[in-house]
């Protein structure tokens, strides 16, 4: 499962080759993914070790304190989990790394896209986490380091940790509300993201209208002045561009006399008046147009095909420039040199600065005045107090509020009617774990007057331990023990339906032995068909059903002078060893090793 080099932990087959091929990952869980390979370093006793995980049930086993528990506190210091600076050694650093294979849908793809991360080369996720001594946190995701909370976020979809500790997830009264709503299965799904949009838009119109009615006074004020705003530009009424437009023709009109002389002057150097002939001795023309048909028929009677070709291009320039000409005597025709007219253009332009000094932020001109004037009136919509609003807003926050209350039944009848059947499976799977006589039950509580996103009902699951006992929710009525094996029972219903991959069970057998714990293992077992389990325990019974078979060993490390945890994988022989110890505390005992043949059997039929 893993291998070491000089100074570093391994996880060895004993008395087997140093380096077994590892198992094959990619159906751990089907669909979902899988964590591949877990490699710690520094954490408690843990020097460095790297775990290959496989398909199904993976069980870590040991003596009391030789560190069961660090594979755990990787796992979910991995996750996200709190960083515990007292796990890290004097003046080191831990670490914890994790190679995810991970379906190509998988919504975790997206997110480290979004975070900057990318797969590895083998097309694997890699996750990683460090914790110094002083308590410093990074993690990372796809190469990339990312808030400790994108772990944790994505945890929520990949990881579920079970433990004496933890006390699960499932302990809390909204996961327990989640939990039935997903059993009841995805038609209730979808009412309940119906629910959630009805509720929504209630939510918004009642904040409207309260927002309305407890502002009025500041609300019509800020509208007074929006209006006053809009009609002095409405007055005005500017379009887009105009301010430019105004400045361009302002600067023409000012300039008529400049501009008009130099239209003639440039018309005259053109197509001018001639001032002699064409014959022997005649001066040359003085304007361009004349000049260029000179030279044009110069060359036109030449018999050279170049001086042909470019007699060509000087006819065309003749035509060029005849209509520039044309043009300039229709600038000058057209030029406005009106003092009234100019007076009219630049009283338009300030009024339209001032409308900008007043409504615009600096630089935006005309175009900001226009902007102001939109986001004005939308505004206004949200500030009507009127009688009229105010009677239109409440009848459309009572319909909405009806439309709501009718989901909000629909979702309370569905948690209802799935709460029954929920209660007896989970019941059902309690009777093999040591706990026949435990009654499970959900307690629904509605309160219509006041719904939220959810749904108007407060859920609780209850457990009676023994008969005669009072219904207590059920991290309040039940033992460290008894809560591990209700919650394995609920993992057990939702086998196929849950979409976590990774599920992690620290002892849960605690408290339990004999043909309990054999039925603890089985059910295990089931929940590993789907996902890929890993479980410290401390049993026989449970360790028989694993599928990967780990142990934990705790030994002097005379170079560094601490002591190591090493890790290392069991099969054959190996396995009958450690069960035995597990059964009698003694790997080679005749006896134990018989009972521990005897379970290994008795569990491949089981499964």
């Amino acid at each position: 499962m893993a291998t070491r080099t000089a100074g570093r932990e391994s996880v060895k087959k004993s008395g087997k080759a140093p380096t077994p091929p590892a198992p094959d990952p990619v159906g751990a869980a089907p669909g979902n993914g899988a964590l591949a390979e877990l490699h710690i370093h520094g954490l408690g006793a843990i020097d460095d070790v790297t775990l290959e995980l496989g398909r199904g049930l993976t069980v870590v086993t040991g003596e009391t304190g030789a560190g069961k528990t660090m594979v755990v506190t990787g796992l979910t210091l991995l996750f996200g989990g709190r960083a515990d600076p007292g796990r890290v050694r004097a003046g080191g650093r831990a670490g914890v790394e994790g190679r995810l294979l991970l379906p190509p849908e998988s919504p975790v793809w997206a997110r480290a896209a979004d975070a900057g991360g990318e797969p590895d080369e083998d097309g694997t996720l890699i996750l990683a986490r460090t914790v110094s001594a002083e308590g410093r946190s990074r993690a990372y995701l796809g190469g990339r380091s990312v808030p400790v909370g994108v772990v944790a976020e994505l945890a929520e979809d990949l990881l579920a940790v079970h433990g004496q500790t933890d006390q699960l997830r499932l302990t809390r009264p909204a996961e327990q509300r989640r939990a039935l709503d997903r059993y009841a299965g995805p038609e209730h799904l979808a009412l309940l993201d119906e629910h959630r949009a009805a509720h929504a838009h209630w939510r918004r119109l009642a904040d409207d209208l309260d927002r309305r009615r407890s502002q009025a006074r500041e609300l019509a004020q800020t509208a007074d002045v929006l209006r006053h705003g809009l009609e002095e530009i409405s007055d005005l009424a500017p379009e887009a561009g105009e301010d430019e437009a105004l400045d361009a023709q302002a600067t023409r009109l000012g300039d008529a006399d400049a501009l008009r002389a130099a239209a003639d002057e440039a018309r005259l150097a053109l197509v001018g008046d001639v001032t002699g002939d064409f014959g022997g001795g005649a001066e040359l023309p003085q304007d361009a147009t004349t000049s260029l048909a000179v030279a044009e028929r110069a060359l036109a009677g030449s018999n050279d095909p170049a001086l042909v070709l470019l007699s060509r291009d000087l006819a065309d320039a003749v035509a060029v420039v005849s209509d520039v000409a044309v043009q300039l005597a229709g600038y000058v025709a057209d030029l406005d040199a009106d003092p009234a007219h100019l007076a009219e253009v630049l009283d338009r332009r300030a009024a339209l600065t001032a409308l900008v000094r007043k409504y615009a932020d600096p630089g935006e001109g005309l175009a900001g005045v226009l902007a102001w004037a939109a986001d004005a009136t939308d505004r206004l919509a949200q500030l009507d107090v009127s009688d009229e609003a105010l009677e239109a807003l409440t009848a459309a926050r009572d319909t909405a509020r009806e439309e709501l209350a009718a989901l909000s039944a629909r979702v309370t009848a569905g948690r209802t009617a799935a709460a029954e059947g929920f209660a007896a499976e989970v019941g059902t799977e309690l009777a093999g774990l040591a706990m026949k006589n435990a009654q499970v039950s959900f307690r629904i509580d509605t309160d219509a007057d006041h719904p939220g996103p959810e749904g108007v009902d407060e859920v609780a699951l209850l457990l009676s331990p023994h008969p005669g006992a009072p219904a207590r929710p059920v991290h309040k009525g039940a033992s460290g023990g008894e809560l591990s094996r209700v919650m394995l029972a609920i993992e057990v219903v939702f086998a196929g339906a849950d979409p976590v991959p990774v599920m992690v069970f620290d002892e849960v057998d605690a408290g339990v032995g004999g043909q309990a714990a054999g039925e603890i293992g089985r059910r295990l077992a089931r929940l590993a068909r789907e996902h890929q389990v890993v479980v410290v325990t401390h049993l026989a019974q449970v360790a028989a059903f694993a599928d990967n078979h780990l142990v934990v060993d705790k030994s002097p490390d005379t170079a560094q002078g601490v002591t190591a945890t090493d890790i290392r994988a069991v099969d054959g022989e190996d396995r009958v060893r450690e069960l035995a110890r597990m059964l009698s505390g003694l790997a080679d005992s005749d006896t134990g090793q018989a009972h521990a043949r005897e379970l290994l059997a008795v569990a491949a039929g089981r499964q």
